[in-house]
């Protein structure tokens, strides 16, 4: 009797991308080919300029940009998979919010919400980052963040109302 193994699901993945040392888009560039290797139907958000804000030290600005596909990875295995990726890149850890080559956040698993030690999705940050709620936002209106049980784009929306920036 032959049987075939079930194919594993895909899930639509969210992932954040960062740079603020070195050729800045040339690393992020070359995270995205590495993640295609992770991720199918891979899109991304153009390249955006942003200030960092909330770190220790005096830093570059950082080029960001979100990447969106589906992937048959587990979620603590696509987790890994990126830090790998950022530490072929020369990352490096020498303190909280450091400067960086580059950074790679699972922002999104599907509809997932995973709280484990080192790893929490959504990213518990993503719904203040302007520089990655509106991209994402652009590329996936519709999706829903699991935690809030808003869109996006209402998340966004709401982030520009006055008063709320």
């Amino acid at each position: 009797m032959n049987r075939r193994r079930p194919a594993t699901p895909s899930v639509r993945v969210a992932v954040a991308l960062g740079s603020n040392l070195g050729d800045r888009a040339a690393h992020l560039g070359w995270a995205l080919a590495a993640i295609a290797d992770l991720v199918t139907d891979l899109r991304c958000s153009p390249f955006e300029d942003t200030a960092p804000h909330d770190v220790p030290d005096v830093q570059p600005d950082y080029l960001n940009a979100v990447a969106i596909g589906r992937t048959t990875l587990a979620p603590r295995a696509l987790l890994d998979a990126l830090l790998r990726i950022e530490a072929a890149r020369g990352r490096t850890r020498p303190g909280v919010r450091a400067a960086r080559t580059l950074d790679l956040d699972l922002i999104l698993y599907g509809s997932q919400v995973i709280d484990e030690p080192g790893m929490q999705v959504p990213h518990p940050r993503f719904r203040e980052r302007d520089f990655v709620l509106g991209p994402l936002a652009r590329l996936a209106p519709r999706w829903r963040d699991p935690v809030s049980g808003k869109t996006l784009a209402a998340l966004r929306h709401s982030r520009r109302l006055p008063g709320r920036g």
